[in-house]
């Protein structure tokens, strides 16, 4: 047993007799305790190109389903090259039917927009 002084700014100051390795050791165990209940959020990318395969395309939107059910946000990125850049409207069909099939999983938090030579969306869990 130790005598360990809990609050030194008080008036009297505060002690306590107890086993002080006991203590800390129950104060890590609280801590690790916390960490594990903590869920980080990461953001998972899926790039396509627009000449990409219904069945390979529906591939990649079931790992992103599956990405969502576990918590995850999913950013959909389309890269175009060359003259795929004059199909814009394509990459926002593509974006749209994402958006439908995986609207039980998951809600939009970012519009489809155009940067460069990508067009982006973020779709966050519901």
């Amino acid at each position: 047993m130790d005598l360990v002084e809990v609050s030194p700014n008080a008036e009297p100051p505060v002690c306590r007799i107890m086993d002080f390795g006991k203590w800390l050791y129950e104060q890590k165990r609280k801590t690790k305790q916390n960490h594990k209940k903590q869920h980080s959020v990461t953001l998972k990318e899926i790039r396509f190109r627009p000449k990409i395969d219904d069945h390979d395309r529906n591939i990649k939107v079931n790992h992103a389903s599956k990405f969502l059910e576990k918590g995850h946000k999913v950013q959909f990125t389309i890269m175009f090259r060359g003259r795929e850049m004059m199909h814009l409207d394509h990459g926002f069909e593509m974006f749209n039917e994402i958006i439908e099939s995986l609207n039980e999983v998951g809600k939009m938090e970012r519009e489809p927009k155009k940067l460069g030579r990508r067009m982006t969306m973020v779709m966050a869990p519901k």
